[in-house]
């Protein structure tokens, strides 16, 4: 994000000024939007879904469980596999020195030249598995995180502008209910790529297969860049266009609703930086299950996302961001408590237990991913916004970026802890377990302190899906006349 809204003026009057200049030109900024700007979304934005869709098909096999199984066979460690989780988070710095060329590229440009840099990449990851027949397992690995930290460099660079131009081009009373459509596209689009990655892979894949699956990732990709150039661009505004000077970051920081907000969604990240690629290694080398049927059990994941639809609707502009993060964070705790107790040996990996807990994980990921990136875009004032959004994805993605390093390190170093309990067992996973759900209580912590004034409590949310939305529905049901 770029150009964030400061002349060399401006930011010289940020210091004396209590209230920063941004917060008072927001609001100001916010009315005039909203007079020009009917309560429906604009035309052109059903290409926005149909991008998220090809996009997801693409970016899912690259960068999740399907690649994860590929490293693990060509014996990567936790470490490493760490090191593929985070990577692409750990780059999203890159949005910090790019958010100042946004300004002079467009926000539709910028984000196409970076997604079509990155589709070239992954037609360079798919003759990876091609090259065994001349490079060891160790060269090929040294290959994929070549090319992976190319792929994830260019996203790191080209995602600054897609916040600002969602938010710019997407009215204020409609965020919600977009971001809701949103996730339940990209979690159909991601259930389905994982179906076809599990179907494909089977069981102990050869090489030639993981190749097939990653070029299949590049079309998707490079399908996906058709819908992209035809979102609907909008101007990037007058105050960012002229910031020339230097970024007030440590001022931005201490906005206070945005501090707030960036204490909670740090805690988040390092409690859920680790989940996707930990829980496949422990589905693969405790519980012992093939490489297809990890990824149909994954897939699941995508399933509660989608679900995130029907269990939101438009509550979230409704209620708020707030109790909706006080429910999921509950419902993590409780999901991570049980795979404490399946790493533990208290309870088996059966198939119907592992699919409830990745279902209801999905859910819980996309409800906090929803709330966290509403509530951003209500509090970010709209002088300055490409730098909020490049502070607010950089420290986020950071944290979520190094917490799989830091909990692939733990768990390489605890491998060889075992101590009984009552028929519990503290191992590496029953701990890795507990300590994210730790990182849990922290965030729901934090985000109970989060600035939200019209935000309802979570017996307000509770009661509209407990009680309301089940009236309603045998209602529509019940025989009339």
């Amino acid at each position: 994000m770029l150009n964030v809204g400061c002349s060399q003026n401006h930011a010289a009057h940020l210091l004396p000024c209590p209230v920063p200049a941004w917060s008072r030109a927001g609001p100001a900024l916010c009315s005039a939007h909203l007079k020009t700007q009917a309560d429906s979304f604009p035309p052109g934005l059903n290409n926005a879904y149909l991008f998220a869709v090809f996009n997801s098909l693409s970016f899912q096999i690259v960068l999740s469980s399907p690649m994860v199984l590929y490293a693990k066979s060509l014996n990567a460690s936790a470490t490493v596999l760490g090191i593929i989780a985070g990577m692409m988070p750990l780059l999203v710095i890159f949005q910090i020195p790019a958010a100042h060329y946004i300004s002079r590229v467009g926000y539709k440009r910028f984000v196409y030249a970076g997604w079509g840099t990155r589709v070239l990449f992954i037609f360079g990851l798919a003759l990876v598995p091609l090259t065994g027949g001349f490079l060891d397992a160790g060269s090929r690995l040294a290959l994929l995180l070549t090319l992976l930290f190319c792929f994830n460099l260019s996203r790191g660079i080209s995602s600054c502008a897609w916040l600002p131009w969602i938010t710019s081009l997407v009215p204020v009373e409609v965020r919600g209910k977009y971001l809701a459509r949103d996730a339940a596209w990209v979690n159909l689009a991601s259930f389905v790529s994982f179906l076809v990655a599990a179907l494909w892979l089977g069981n102990a894949p050869p090489p030639g297969r993981f190749a097939l699956l990653f070029t299949f990732s590049a079309v998707m990709g490079a399908t996906s860049l058709i819908f992209l150039k035809r979102i609907p661009e909008v101007a990037v505004p007058r105050e960012d266009r002229a910031g020339i000077g230097p970024v007030p970051w440590l001022e931005m920081a201490r906005y206070a609703p945005f501090r707030k907000l960036l204490r909670m969604v740090i805690a988040w990240a390092v409690a859920y930086g680790g989940m996707s690629a930990f829980t496949v290694l422990f589905l693969k080398t405790e519980a012992g299950f093939a490489e297809g049927k990890i990824l149909l059990i994954t897939s699941t994941l995508f399933l509660g996302g989608l679900s995130s639809l029907w269990f939101l609707g438009s509550r979230l502009d409704n209620l708020g961001s707030k109790p909706v993060l006080t429910f999921s964070c509950l419902a993590w705790f409780a999901v991570l408590l049980v795979w404490m107790f399946i790493a533990g040996g208290l309870l088996a990996p059966g198939l119907p237990l592992v699919l409830a807990l990745q279902f209801l994980m999905g859910l819980g990921a996309s409800l906090i991913g929803m709330s966290t990136t509403r509530l951003a875009m209500a509090i970010v004032p709209a002088m300055g916004r490409n730098h909020f959004f490049a502070l607010y994805s950089v420290l986020g993605s950071l944290a979520m970026g190094l917490a799989p390093v830091v909990w692939g390190l733990l768990l390489d170093a605890a491998g060889g802890v075992r101590a009984g309990w009552g028929g519990f067992e503290w191992n590496h996973y029953s701990l890795f377990f507990a300590a994210v759900g730790v990182m849990i209580l922290v965030t729901l912590f934090f985000a109970r302190r989060l600035d939200e004034p019209k935000a309802a409590g979570l017996d307000e949310l509770l009661k509209e899906i407990l009680v309301q939305s089940p009236q309603r529905a045998w209602l529509r049901l019940w025989p009339r006349g």
